[in-house]
């Protein structure tokens, strides 16, 4: 198989303008992303998508490569998508922009589900970690995802999920990773469909998926590092990284 990694890079996001040029140690958080995905040595070749003249220049003046996205995107599959119609491939991993503290063996995990009979089965993959403070399960910038007993996705949400109704219950809550690996096929799916309605509501773009009845298979990792979407992320991550 031909497995390639695409990072999605918006320059303008909503929350944390100019993000991915914000500094983290000695190098701005896309190279970090772009370094460390490389550094895995799991893909064929290793793809920044961007909207960005400052972005694509950041990553190809120091060696890496990158692509021009020609179309307004509203969400980073759609962007890669648009880049990726072309290719022969695959596999195709989204490693976020924002994710620059990425490691091999998370990544690792999340191919093995496509490997084997009941890997045929599998379209879409994505990485998830537990939440134990209780302060992250509630923030809505942590998307939770809720699970069945073989690891499918049954719903991703802003809002607390499960909610504990039964107090003497202890459910195991856990933070969905925006690293997502398709088959090619269901990735251009993906991207022809409409914006769905729940999707539109959380703003969470896998939500597609399950409401094309694609359910996501969820791989659990221990550690992925921090997503950045504030500059409170970029703190920890500051913090991480000097650990």
């Amino acid at each position: 198989m031909k497995i390639i990694a695409m990072i999605p890079a918006r320059y303008a996001a909503t929350r944390f303008p100019a993000k991915l040029m914000q500094q983290l140690g000695n190098k701005t958080i896309i190279r970090h992303t772009y370094d460390n995905t490389v550094a895995t040595g799991l893909f064929d070749e290793v793809v920044v998508v961007t909207d960005s003249d400052i972005i694509y220049n950041e990553i190809t003046s120091h060696g890496g490569k990158a692509m021009m996205s020609i179309k307004h995107h509203e969400s980073g599959s759609d962007r890669i998508a648009e880049a990726a119609a072309n290719l022969e491939v695959d596999i195709i991993v989204n490693v976020q922009g924002d994710e620059p503290l990425v490691k091999k063996e998370p990544l690792q995990k999340l191919l093995k589900v496509f490997e084997g009979e009941d890997g045929k089965k599998v379209q879409v993959a994505s990485l998830m970690q537990e939440l134990k403070e209780q302060k992250f399960i509630e923030d809505p910038n942590y998307v939770k995802v809720a699970v069945d007993l073989n690891m499918n996705s049954l719903m991703f949400s802003r809002s607390v999920v499960p909610y504990q109704r039964d107090k003497t219950v202890t459910p195991v809550y856990y933070e969905h990773i925006g690293v997502y690996a398709f088959r090619k096929e269901a990735l251009m799916s993906f991207t022809r469909w409409p914006i769905t309605p729940l999707e539109a509501a959380e703003k969470v773009e896998c939500l597609r998926y399950l409401e094309h009845g694609i359910p996501l298979k969820m791989v659990v990792t221990e550690y992925m590092g921090v997503e950045i979407d504030t500059p409170e992320d970029l703190e920890r991550a500051i913090k991480l990284m000097r650990q």
